[in-house]
This record gives C-alpha cells, structure tokens and sequence, in this order.
C-alpha cells in the first residue's frame, strides 16, 4: 500500500493565512499613518525650536520681540510646514511671545492638513513650552514626544 504525501497547502490553510495577512494589514496601515503624521509634524516642531535661540538674543539685546519671524530666523517654511508666525502672547506679558507653524494644506497627511502647532515663552526666552494651536491645533497624539 503506498501513502499519498502532501504536496502542498490545502484551501483552508491558505484561507487562514490570507485572513491572519489582513488582520495585519487593517491594524498596520492606521499605525503608519499615524507615525508619518508624527513624522511630518516634527519638522514643524524642529523649525519652531530653531527660532528660540534667535528669538532669545533679539529679546535680550533689544528688550522687545521682532515684528515677523523672517527678522531673525531663516527658515520659516519646510517640505511640510506651510509657514512659521509670530502671534501676540496669550498671557500678554511683556516678555511673552508664540510663534505659530501651520502645516501645509497639500502634499502632508490628512489628519494633520492646515493644523497648528505652537511654541510659546512668557519670560523672555529662557523657557519655551510647545503645545497644539488653540484653533485648527492638532491632535497631542502626533506631537514629539518631547512636546508632550
């Protein structure tokens, strides 16, 4: 009597795996998206931090802030940062400011299009705090970990 000898996989063992594959998938892509966004909202971040020494040393010679960013900083625009602005300080103390990227509206991730991110110090510079805009911010979920 001779044994038959499998020589490949049967219909259920490929249905199982072709079904483990999409599980996968389905909790893999969101996770991605997720990471790019993070990934494009710290260029954003990286050119905010750019300006706190500038910002610091104009404050600090001058006793004022300058009047737009392009005063003292180079970039204010990145791959995916649409712009970075100097808004009046929310405290309204006179050695407060906040400089403000927008992200841009095309060409970054959907969940973060037109989004806002913020730097702000209320003492001259010697202390910045990064948080989310107060309209169009973003989600705390996709700012560095060290805004957190």
């Amino acid at each position: 009597m001779k044994k038959a000898l499998q020589k490949g996989f049967t219909l259920i063992e490929l249905m199982i795996v072709v079904a483990i594959i999409g599980i996968l998938a389905a909790v893999a892509i969101p996770a991605y998206q997720d990471y790019i966004a993070r990934s494009q909202v710290s260029e954003a971040v990286s050119l905010l931090g750019s300006g706190k020494t500038p910002f610091a040393e104009y404050y600090a010679d001058k006793g004022s802030w300058p009047t737009t960013t392009s005063d003292v900083m180079g970039n204010t625009t990145g791959k995916y940062t649409g712009s970075i602005a100097l808004i009046a300080s929310a405290t309204g103390a006179p050695g407060g400011v906040t400089l403000e990227a927008t992200m841009k509206t095309s060409g970054v991730n959907s969940n973060i299009t037109g989004s806002k991110a913020w730097l702000a110090t209320a003492d001259g510079g010697k202390n910045w705090t990064c948080t989310t805009g107060a309209t169009n911010g973003l989600s705390s979920k996709f700012l560095p970990g060290a805004c957190r």
